[in-house]
């Protein structure tokens, strides 16, 4: 006679598990049913459909599959060293052009700027600059010695140069001709607080975002 349980009951106390379809046991350390030895997904990833590179739990999210986000406080220090190579070179090309800051006295307070054409230098530098890097290989050489790069949100691919020239006109003509480094840190620093893709403002307006390459 068999002893087998009715369908729908509860296995009595200290029984042993059901054998897998088949009747074969299954391979060391997996579960029955293809997954990890404690009910993990069979392919690595996350049990719920989240990729095994940062992905979230939802089905379809466009970071399934990618490397991690790359952290905000290295974009901000990969913003500052390209600050500083640009910078050096738009000042040495003020001084040979004989472009300088302008100096203005009123009411007895010395005030110094940049001048128009400065500035027009300076964004056209910057932002050259930033889209022939990213659409090259998605990294400035800050993001490059500090191991991360852009991304298109979509597919993880290099941002087409439309869309490195885009992402850079919304971060630097601010920047240079109206709010200087207030902009800057609101449109940068955005990725500290936003979720779940750590975008800045121009990555937002771009479609793009900055993963981890190390």
């Amino acid at each position: 006679m068999s002893t087998e349980p009715p369908p729908g009951s509860e296995p009595p106390p200290g029984s042993e598990p059901p054998s897998p379809p088949g009747g074969q046991p299954p391979p060391p350390g997996q579960g029955p049913y293809g997954g990890g030895p404690h009910g993990g997904a069979p392919y690595g990833g996350a049990p719920y459909g989240g990729g095994p590179y940062g992905g979230g739990p939802y089905p379809g999210d466009p970071l399934a599959g990618m490397p991690p986000l790359a952290d905000s406080a290295k974009r901000t220090l990969a913003r500052i060293v390209d600050l500083i190579l640009v910078g050096i070179v738009v000042g040495l090309l003020s001084w040979a052009l004989r472009i300088d800051e302008y100096t203005m006295v009123s009411d007895n307070r010395l005030e110094v700027g940049r001048s128009v054409a400065q500035s027009f230098l300076g964004v056209v530098l910057y932002i050259a600059y930033d889209t022939f890097m990213v659409a090259r290989s998605g990294q400035t050489l800050g993001k490059k010695w500090l191991g991360m790069r852009v991304a298109n949100l979509q597919d993880g691919s290099t941002p087409s140069v439309p869309t490195a020239l885009g992402r850079a006109a919304v971060l630097w003509i601010p920047f240079w001709f109206c709010c200087a480094c207030l902009w800057l840190a609101i449109a940068g620093g955005w990725s500290f607080f936003d979720r779940p893709y750590k975008q800045g403002l121009h990555d937002k307006a771009a479609k793009t975002v900055v993963v981890s390459t190390g």
